[in-house]
């Protein structure tokens, strides 16, 4: 259907794109470190949990100011808080990447060890009309070169959000863009289904009344939601059964 759609309606899609990019409003990522160290109230391990996140945008906190309020610090703190361990983070993102461009920029940054890798890339994929064949395999190899080179055993997968309710974009570009991030979402699911390693993160929650002011990223209260469920999928897919090291 988006291929046919796109063909049919492919002059008022294209002049939609353009009115959109032209006058959509232009966040910055938010500030703060992209690293660091995130302790619980009451340690019972002194054994550090690693936490690496990759992604565009909404990785990098474009829709709040700081990065105590974005995804990558507010989860590495739920998950001190669930596991009772020390959790060291690292945050790579940039706004505009898509999932091919994303292993060019992990090539450009040093890459600490970490056994737990969170993955928010996909709508930049749907903007760049990439096939769901090429959006998994990058994904593939994005998370096989993580594996090899941080150590990686765990991994999370963010979803596509719901792009057919996307309040920045006009009709019928928003269901054009639905029905794409669809499509890649369920080939995501599907990939992720074979893998007992991957989990997947849905953002189909996602309400547009509850978005950025540019109507086009998360806000506030999404990013705290997204950072909670995220430390759940983790604590208790992952870490759950694994032993604790005691402190000494």
């Amino acid at each position: 259907m988006p291929i046919l759609a796109k063909i049919l309606l492919g002059p008022v899609l294209l002049a939609q794109g353009k009115w959109l990019r032209k006058t959509a409003l232009r966040l910055p990522e938010a500030a703060g470190p992209r690293s660091g160290l995130e302790t619980p109230d009451q340690p019972v391990s002194a054994e550090p949990l690693r936490l690496l996140v990759v992604g565009d945008s909404s990785a990098a906190g474009v829709g709040v100011e700081h990065q105590e309020q974005a995804l990558a610090q507010p989860l590495a703190r739920h998950l001190a808080m669930r596991s009772g361990r020390p959790v060291s983070w690292q945050l790579v993102a940039k706004s505009g990447v898509n999932s091919l461009e994303a292993l060019d920029l992990l090539a450009r940054h040093e890459i600490g060890p970490a056994s737990v890798l969170v993955v928010a890339l996909g709508v930049n994929d749907v903007t760049s009309q990439l096939s769901p064949r090429s959006y998994v395999a990058n994904l593939r190899r994005l998370c096989g070169q993580l594996m090899e080179q941080a150590g990686v055993e765990h991994i999370v997968l963010t979803g596509l959000p719901p792009l057919h309710t996307l309040p920045a974009a006009p009709q019928p570009l928003r269901w054009y863009l639905g029905q794409c991030a669809r499509r890649l979402d369920r080939a995501l699911r599907a990939w992720i289904a074979e893998d007992p390693a991957l989990a997947y993160c849905s953002l189909q929650w996602a309400l547009p009344h509850e978005m950025a002011i540019d109507k086009f990223h998360p806000g506030h209260g999404q990013y705290a939601q997204w950072a909670k469920m995220s430390a759940e999928i983790i604590e208790t897919g992952f870490l759950r059964h694994q032993p604790v090291t005691e402190s000494v």
